[in-house]
């Protein structure tokens, strides 16, 4: 299995780097015959006269079996007309990652304001009102005039089909529940119909309980009910919103991880950003990323048959709850004092040593 590291901005070489330490334990004790490549993106990128996103990265990306992306500053970028493109949105453009899966789990150890939570933000990933990636060519984001600053949303009967049925179908895994976002009432065109294309697609699953929640009392439900909800389907912006919501009630943005998928790709990707302001300290968790790789694991496993790598991605989720539990091994998002460094060798050892849950 080909794997493409983009290690990414900010904190992303000091979270990237345990991260991928763990990848190698779990190829060595599984046999996963990992391939893995290093390519720059964002500054890294920048600084060398490129692209933030090179088109070489991008066929890389093609070509790979999978991706594990780090954090990216694009508010400091350049314009993109000087190079200043976001790596995130492009490849999700590029390589069609329609569904982004974001976990939200509160986990033994780890103080929560909501610690009953177990749920899965289905945030489609292709449009919306995401400027960067609803058009054909351009931006969905225009000025007519210097005074008068006008946004496109786009969104289409397949786009929100293919979102609601990998969210379907992630329901028949779990505990069968579907909550379908929205805010038909004031949106009647565009959310209407990805809440009557939801609403088809759940005719389609008889045996998954369904509710729809309007936006704005769902960001008040997360809070006051947030473990009772399964998997949460959503248009682009409000599953960005809520996944960060849901993230940071079960424990912190810090343990957010997610993957973007298409029909023949994924990329793990943490949830949060680059955090620039705790950069070069050593102090940033990266719960959030290994995470992200152990669904990527799980995702490949899936989708070769390997048993392997899904046995890998359980163990990976496994020796990361293991360390959340101790508290000497929390980082200061969670008001320990331990390292990065100190927490991935907390987590290599709970590999090592840890029995396959």
């Amino acid at each position: 299995m080909k794997l493409l590291v983009l290690t990414g901005d900010g904190i992303g070489p000091e979270i990237m780097a345990p991260t991928v330490a763990a990848l190698e334990v779990l190829d060595r004790r599984f046999g996963l015959e990992l391939d893995l490549e290093d390519r720059d993106i964002g500054f890294a990128a920048l600084d060398k006269g490129d692209s933030a996103l090179p088109e070489a990265v991008i066929e890389a990306a093609r070509a790979s079996d999978g991706v594990i992306l780090g954090p990216v500053d694009t508010f400091s970028y350049p314009p993109a007309e000087e190079g200043g493109v976001n790596p995130s949105g492009g490849l999700r453009k590029a390589l069609d990652l329609y569904a982004n899966m974001r976990p939200s789990r509160s986990r033994p150890g780890v103080p929560s304001v909501v610690p009953g939570m177990d749920l899965v933000v289905a945030r489609e990933n292709t449009e919306g009102f995401y400027a960067d990636r609803n058009m054909f060519q351009g931006s969905g984001e225009f000025m007519p005039s210097e005074d008068i600053a006008l946004s496109v949303r786009k969104i289409s009967r397949a786009g929100s089909d293919r979102i609601a049925r990998a969210a379907f179908d992630l329901a028949m895994r779990r505990r069968r529940k579907v909550t379908i976002v929205h805010k038909a009432n004031v949106l009647k065109m565009t959310d209407g119909l990805f809440l009557s294309v939801a609403r088809d697609v759940a005719a389609d699953y008889p045996g998954i309980e369904v509710e729809d929640i309007i936006v704005d009392a769902m960001t008040a439900h997360l809070i006051r009910r947030g473990g009772d909800f399964d998997v949460v389907l959503t248009s682009n912006m409000y599953g960005d919103i809520l996944s960060d919501e849901a993230a940071e009630l079960s424990g912190g943005l810090g343990l957010g991880p997610s993957i973007n998928t298409s029909d023949d790709h994924g990329i793990a990707q943490a949830a949060h950003g680059s955090a620039p302001d705790i950069a070069g300290r050593g102090i940033a968790n990266p719960t959030a990323l290994m995470l992200s790789v152990a669904m990527l694991l799980d995702w490949l496993g899936a989708r070769s048959g390997r048993e392997e790598f899904t046995e890998a991605s359980r163990l990976l989720d496994a020796a990361v709850e293991a360390t959340l539990a101790d508290s000497a091994c929390h980082t200061g998002d969670l008001g320990g004092k331990a390292t990065t460094r100190e927490f991935g060798e907390a987590a290599l050892c709970a590999i090592e040593t840890g029995e396959h849950p």
